[in-house]
């Protein structure tokens, strides 16, 4: 069975991070299960050069597992893949009560568009798609038939994402 997902989604800069970390708090804080997906544009590496797990991956290791006593991770060379879609990473996680998306703008689950002012001149992306259900923004918002809330109001976000996807 999926989990619940809400994503957050929205320009580079527009305040994303920041929102993924405060709901998740304030959600784990309810007593919630939350994991979160964040979707990179470009090539990333949460590896070093020089650490033996990247030797191993670059040496052609098609996975690698990093394990310690806190934490795990399990590193997936893509190599000639295409990009994994948002379903399948899905499926691979732990079940949970409720899955945060950062990024994925085309995806038509419910999201929240993040702007601030200083980002502004991008063009919004909610009047365009009617799986952003609420604005959360640093300025006014005009002419937006969606619920409008202050980038910084974290707990009535929170709330609004679990009364709308009906936990709790």
């Amino acid at each position: 069975m999926m989990p619940a997902i809400f994503g957050i989604t929205g320009w580079k800069n527009s305040g994303k991070t920041r929102l993924v970390a405060g709901i998740v708090e304030n959600i784990t804080g309810r007593g919630f299960t939350v994991s979160t997906v964040k979707h990179a544009h470009h090539g990333f590496d949460v590896d070093k050069p020089g650490t033996d797990s990247f030797a191993h991956r670059e040496a052609g290791a098609k996975e690698v597992a990093l394990l310690s006593g806190r934490r795990w991770v399990l590193m997936h060379e893509m190599r000639e893949e295409n990009e994994l879609k948002l379903e399948d990473i899905l499926a691979k996680l732990e079940p949970c009560d409720l899955v945060i998306i950062e990024g994925f703008k085309s995806y038509p689950h419910p999201k929240i568009e993040a702007t601030r002012a200083q980002t502004k001149r991008d063009l919004p992306l909610w009047p365009n798609d009617n799986s952003i259900v609420a604005i959360a923004a640093d300025y006014p918002i005009e002419n937006c038939d969606r619920t409008v809330f202050n980038l910084n109001d974290i707990k009535l976000m929170s709330d609004f994402i679990l009364k709308h996807l009906k936990l709790g």
